[in-house]
């Protein structure tokens, strides 16, 4: 590296493509740390696969490590760097390619905006149903590299369950492309996968195909409180039931966090009263608007009845939903109450998850500089995140407080990352869920792909 110079990318790339300097000044590593200048050798803004390509293999040439920003939403470090890096910026591969109705695709870059794809395919009435907060930022390509969840992975699945085809660029500048549309293809090791969750440790993701859905022409949502988490899960199992396929989010939310969430504006003001544990926001999603909304009234007034739920309150327009999501998605109404903040994304068998929860907070209030605790989460897939406010940023107290949501969750087969990933901020705590076996192949695959180590070194590992 000592006799490499920042022109070498100027074969390849314009000067506009091409930030060094004072201009780094204005890039960071996160979008909640805007006002920390990035630390990097240099940022470039490939606009191909074939300009990715042959970044990387300069890089691999003089041995320069490599790390992709995308979107910089990621909670676990993924996208941070130390200053000797080549960084990788997907903005410029924002095209949609195709979107194809027949076979209910779309061909996107990897630096297209989450939202800007459902926006698309809401234009031709079809549907990409994997959605969370940060869906105004992401961008595709980072959502993919670390297999984000969300709000619907209940009926949709993770991002693995909704990509068809990929195309990444290993270290070395080989191209892996396989761009097909088609939903079945059993013709031996499924290579894209190995991609999808790496967190840009394997290869760099350039495009992709994503699968999509018919879109629905009626969405309902209602918020209930409960007394009991075993009520909660008596009532998923209840509307599951009797939905037919049509539940598509079941959201959460304890009592303390239900408060704060809905206690900071009138945008986001409390559906239901707050007497009640527990408030879950349910979403089904359906053909006929008239009847699954009839429908859905008919299953509350029959869990009132019933005493499986002790209040409801339901939507009444798309407003009202989209009033209601507000309020799930809005996490940013947690984190502005705390001095310092620290996150987890954890997951636990759902049956256990109560009582788990339960045990964190009362754990959680006995350490000397924890101020505020909050849990909700996607309780129907068993992932449930916790948001803690602390009064400084030691490394005993992060610590103490990642030890006492971590610890019980080997016993249960839980995992410390449900949707989040590993990054810099959980490797430590990787073997928790995963077997030295599993590890040591982990491993491996990283050293066959990048033998040497310079994608998103000291990543996951």
């Amino acid at each position: 590296m000592s006799d490499f110079s920042i022109s070498a990318f100027s074969a390849i790339l314009s000067n506009s493509q091409i930030i060094t300097g004072d201009g780094l000044k204005s890039r960071y590593h996160h979008i909640w740390h805007m006002d920390e200048p990035l630390q990097a050798l240099c940022v470039l803004l490939p606009a191909n696969t074939q300009e990715v390509s042959a970044i990387l293999k300069i890089c691999h040439e003089h041995e320069l490590p490599v790390v992709v920003h995308g979107g910089l939403t990621n909670l676990v470090g993924s996208t941070e760097t130390k200053g000797n890096e080549v960084v990788i910026s997907t903005e410029r591969l924002d095209t949609i390619e195709e979107i194809d109705t027949a076979s209910r695709t779309m061909t996107v870059q990897a630096g297209v905006i989450l939202e800007h794809i459902h926006d698309a395919a809401s234009e031709k009435n079809l549907l990409f149903p994997l959605t969370f907060g940060a869906k105004g930022s992401a961008q595709i390509g980072g959502v993919i590299s670390t297999n984000a969840g969300g709000l619907r992975v209940l009926k949709y699945g993770m991002t693995r369950q909704l990509v068809l085809g990929l195309e990444a660029v290993l270290m070395d500048g080989t191209i892996i492309s396989s761009m097909k549309k088609i939903i079945k293809d059993n013709s031996a090791y499924d290579v894209k996968q190995l991609f999808i969750g790496s967190e840009g440790t394997l290869g760099v993701i350039t495009r992709a195909v994503l699968k999509l859905e018919e879109a629905p022409s009626s969405r309902n949502a209602a918020y209930v409180g409960f007394d009991s988490y075993e009520k909660v899960v008596s009532f998923l199992k209840y509307m599951d039931g009797k939905l037919a396929g049509k539940l598509s989010g079941f959201e959460l939310l304890w009592k303390n966090s239900y408060v704060q969430m809905t206690s900071t504006s009138d945008a986001v003001r409390p559906p239901l009263p707050y007497d009640y544990n527990y408030y879950v926001l349910i979403e089904c999603m359906g053909s006929n608007a008239t009847q699954d909304q009839l429908d859905f009234q008919n299953l509350l007034e029959i869990a009132l009845e019933e005493e499986l739920i002790l209040d409801a309150v339901m939507a009444q327009s798309q407003s009202d939903v989209d009033w209601f999501f507000r309020i799930r998605e809005d996490v940013n109404n947690l984190v502005d109450s705390m001095k310092h903040d620290q996150h987890f994304d954890i997951s636990l068998p759902i049956p256990l998850i109560g009582e788990y929860i339960a045990a964190r907070y009362e754990s959680l209030a006995q350490i000397d500089g924890v101020e505020q605790i909050y849990a909700f989460g996607h309780v129907a897939d068993g992932n449930i995140h916790f948001m803690i406010g602390k009064k400084n940023l030691s490394i005993e107290l992060k610590k103490e407080i990642d030890h006492c949501i971590y610890d019980g969750l080997q016993a249960i087969g839980g995992s410390v990352s449900a949707e989040h990933g590993i990054g810099t901020h959980k490797k430590a705590y990787l073997s928790l869920c995963r077997t030295p076996e599993e590890i040591s192949l982990m491993k491996t695959l990283k050293k066959t792909l990048d033998p040497k180590n310079l994608l998103n070194p000291g990543k996951i590992f």
